[in-house]
């Protein structure tokens, strides 16, 4: 039973988004995380108040599953299938990590530096978190979708605009953490 607690290789992972991407496509729906938020927003009432959340949510309910999915996943395979959280990561890059502020790095799936319940004290954390927050819920509204509709969804789908929005998404990951990472940390 050892191969449960290892990660799924590529050969196996990679066919299984490949076969969910085909059944969505046969039933003409788009897979994406950020339309979950405009429908969990539009069943509170959202929709009183802005027009962009006026629709049927209830044609959306299946999405909505597929995040339960995605929780619940999350949970059983973090805390039943996972013997070692840690995220196995160049050691030049921890090195980095480490010269950057960041001692966890190499040892926790996340930098405790920055997602402990204790980094919460820290006004320059929480800024960040906040801010980023914001920038990323924009970025996804303004390409009309997350990184996970786009790249997986939308460039399943063959759609110019996804194609472009990854393009976006690589060149702002890169910018971000070669050139203005380094000065927040």
């Amino acid at each position: 039973m050892n191969w449960i607690y290892e990660p799924w290789p590529w050969y196996i992972a990679g066919p299984m988004i490949a076969l969910i991407m085909f059944l969505l496509i046969m039933v003409d729906k788009s897979f994406g995380m950020s339309s979950n938020l405009r429908t969990m927003c539009t069943i509170c009432g959202a929709g009183n108040k802005a027009d962009f959340f006026k629709f049927d949510w209830k044609l959306q309910k299946w999405n909505l599953v597929v995040v339960l999915g995605a929780v619940i996943g999350g949970f059983i395979g973090s805390y039943f299938l996972s013997t070692n959280t840690t995220v196995a990561i160049n050691p030049e890059t921890i090195l980095e990590l480490k010269s950057l502020g960041f001692e966890s790095a190499g040892t926790a799936y996340l930098p405790t530096e920055l997602f402990d319940t204790k980094a919460l004290l820290s006004i320059k954390n929480v800024l960040l978190l906040s801010i980023g927050g914001v920038l990323v819920g924009f970025g996804a509204r303004y390409a009309g979708g997350c990184t996970s509709g786009h790249a997986i969804s939308g460039l399943s789908n063959l759609q110019m605009p996804s194609l472009i929005a990854v393009i976006g998404f690589f060149i702002g990951g890169l910018t971000m953490i070669h050139f203005i990472f380094p000065l927040l940390f």
